[in-house]
């Protein structure tokens, strides 16, 4: 009860400094908004209004500083009338966008400054690349051979023994981003190749990631993105943890005392106990743990990256999944109780999550941006292959139901 309580009032000290900011930085908002007088002359205000009128009903517009909006509803489909404004405003300095707004209304946004030129892409600093690749390889190494009981500091000669962890690891988290990186350049999006982050300790690595430098054109192409990566990463993770699992130890009854990091139960994930009957057989029977041998436990630490990222919460990659398939709105609730169940799960079933509920509080917020077009729905087959999607979330994260495991003929650890 008093770690419990410790937990509390630290959320809560964490929710005032959230709320104290978010409304220091509204108040800043409303007064810069108060007291920046309107910059754009009112001739081309009206010029705007007559572009936009054949294309929405215009119920009412706003003015923050070189920012113009326009509320209303559109005389056409979504798709067809952003084409038509793109069209409109194709000579000038500006930037179109189309957001949802209140009572099923929309909102086109002009941004300053024309897409053309802002499309000049700064070159990527490939040598900064490929340092923290080779960084990571390094680090990833050290660690494998750690886990094998070989410290490279003292016997840099046995650096083989950590090559299978490192380099299937790698490998997933590389198929990950690099899933992101060719689907947004074949949707025009500007982005910069992977970033490895090399730890020196623990797993080796934080993982990488990709910084997009444009928005979207629309929701199709914020999903495409977004869903590509975790199902490249599993592309590769599968095979590592199918053959990994025929090199593990089966460790009959409860886990022993001091069981290593690798270890996992067998029964904790529906789709790890699949995967577990389907390499091992019989053998998965005869216990309930699993002493992973490193190229599993690569394997399982994709899942279990691919799982963190298809939360539907804020900048993750479920996050944005769950904007395109819902829209923004709908998103933003969904995220909201994806956190705060996210911090329910870490308080009362597994005080290790704790840790990963406030990195994805403080970096993925609950909010992400929108696409360009972010009114024009996806479509039925993206809508299954996301549906599909959160259901290899679950798969990942839910552990065997008592009801399931004569079903799958794994031992239950919890009978």
């Amino acid at each position: 009860m008093n770690s419990l309580l410790v937990w509390l009032l630290l959320l809560f000290a964490f929710y005032v400094m959230f709320s104290i900011g978010a409304r220091s930085g509204a108040r800043r908002a409303a007064a810069i908004a108060s007291a920046a007088p309107p910059v754009i002359p009112t001739e081309k205000l009206a010029a705007c209004e007559a572009k936009l009128a054949p294309l929405m009903m215009i119920t009412g517009h706003r003015v923050l500083g070189e920012i113009l909006e326009f509320e209303g509803r559109l005389r056409g489909k979504a798709e067809e009338v952003f084409q038509k404004i793109k069209e409109a405003f194709a000579g000038e300095p500006v930037s179109p966008m189309l957001l949802e707004g209140e009572e099923n209304q929309a909102r086109v946004i002009l941004l300053p400054g024309s897409q053309a030129k802002s499309a000049a892409v700064e070159r990527p600093n490939w040598g900064l690349h490929w340092l923290l690749f080779i960084a990571t390889v390094a680090t990833t190494t050290w660690a494998g051979a750690l886990q094998a009981g070989v410290n490279l500091l003292k016997q840099p000669e046995q650096f083989m023994v950590g090559l299978p962890y490192s380099l299937a690891l790698l490998l997933i988290l590389g198929s990950h981003e690099l899933g992101h990186y060719f689907t947004a350049k074949a949707h025009g999006i500007r982005v910069t190749p992977p970033f490895f982050i090399p730890v020196p300790f623990a797993l080796g690595t934080f993982g990488a990631f990709i910084k997009i430098k444009s928005l979207p054109p629309n929701r199709r192409a914020l999903f495409d993105v977004a869903v590509a990566g975790p199902l490249a990463g599993m592309v590769f993770a599968i095979p590592a943890l199918l053959i990994g699992l025929r090199y593990s130890q089966v460790i009959p009854g409860s886990a022993p005392a001091g069981l290593v990091q690798t270890g996992v139960n067998v029964g904790s994930s529906v789709l790890l106990a699949c995967l577990a009957k389907l390499s091992l057989g019989a053998s998965a029977l005869e216990g309930s743990h699993l002493l992973l041998h490193p190229l599993a436990f690569a394997g399982w630490l994709g899942f279990i990256v691919t799982a963190l990222n298809l939360l539907p919460i804020g900048q993750l990659d479920g996050g944005h999944m769950s904007h395109a398939l819902f829209g923004s709105r709908h998103a933003r609730g969904i995220s909201m109780v994806a956190m705060a169940s996210l911090f329910l799960l870490a308080l009362f079933v597994w005080p290790g999550l704790m840790f990963w509920a406030f990195i994805v509080f403080f970096i993925a917020g609950t909010r992400d941006a929108p696409a360009a077009n972010d009114l024009t729905p996806v479509g039925p087959p993206r809508k299954a292959l996301g549906y599909f999607t959160f259901l290899l979330l679950l798969l990942i994260i839910v552990p065997v139901p008592h009801a399931l495991y004569e079903t799958i003929s794994v031992h239950c650890p919890y009978l």
